[in-house]
C-alpha cells in the first residue's frame, strides 16, 4: 500500500460540529467548534480548543463557565452562522432564533433547540499556541425528551452534525451502522 505524507496535520474524522455558549459581558454568545472531545470519565469532563481571538473565549474567562450544545442536522444553517459570524458584531441568539435557557449554573447559556446540552465549569485552560484548550467539568446534561428511547439518549433521534475539513469543508450526518460496539471484535477472538 502506498501512502502520501502531509506533515503534521489535524486530520481526525469525524469531528463534532458543536455550538459553544458563554455569557460575554452579561449577554449570551455562541460560537461553533469542531475541535472538541471527551476528556475524562470521573468526574465527567470535556475539552474544547478555541482560538484565542474568539469573543466567546472572553465570556468563558469572565465566568469560568460555558455550554456545549450539540445541534441536530436540521440546525446546519445556524451552526455554520455561529462559526462564520463574529460575536462582537452580532447577537447570534437573536439572529438564529435560539431559545436560550439557564440551568444549574447561572452564567451558562444553553440552546433549547439543540437536542443535547452540557453545562460546564472550567477546570483548566491550557495555552497551546493558536488555541486555548478549555477543559470543562460537566455539571449537568440536558437531553430533549423527543430524543430518548427507553429513557436513554438515542443517537438516531439526536441526529448529530459532524464536520469534515478541506477539501470538502462540509457538514454531514452520521452514516450507516456497520457493526455492534464491544461485540463485532469478538469475531477475531473466535478465529484464535
Amino acid at each position: 500500500m502506498s501512502k502520501t505524507t502531509f506533515g503534521p496535520q489535524t486530520l481526525l474524522y469525524p469531528m463534532p460540529a458543536l455550538i459553544i455558549g458563554a455569557n460575554v459581558d452579561g449577554k449570551p454568545n455562541f460560537m461553533t467548534a469542531a475541535w472538541a472531545g471527551i476528556a475524562n470519565a470521573e468526574p465527567p469532563m470535556i475539552s474544547v480548543a478555541i482560538r484565542q481571538v474568539r469573543h466567546t473565549l472572553k465570556g468563558i474567562r469572565q465566568n469560568m463557565t460555558f455550554s456545549v450544545n450539540m445541534p441536530s442536522t436540521d440546525m446546519v444553517t445556524e451552526t455554520d452562522y455561529c462559526g462564520i459570524t463574529p460575536g462582537i458584531q452580532a447577537d447570534k441568539a437573536k439572529d438564529c432564533n435560539f431559545e436560550v435557557f439557564y440551568g444549574k449554573l447561572e452564567t451558562v447559556p444553553l440552546v433549547e433547540q439543540c437536542p443535547v446540552n452540557l453545562e460546564c465549569k472550567v477546570e483548566h485552560m491550557l495555552e497551546l499556541g493558536s488555541h486555548i484548550l478549555v477543559i470543562g467539568k460537566i455539571e449537568e446534561t440536558y437531553v430533549s425528551d423527543s430524543c430518548l428511547t427507553g429513557g436513554r439518549p438515542d443517537v438516531s433521534k439526536i441526529k448529530p452534525l459532524v464536520f469534515t475539513m478541506s477539501p470538502a469543508s462540509q457538514y454531514q450526518s452520521l452514516g450507516e451502522v456497520i457493526g455492534k460496539a464491544f461485540s463485532i471484535g469478538k469475531e477475531l477472538r473466535a478465529k484464535k
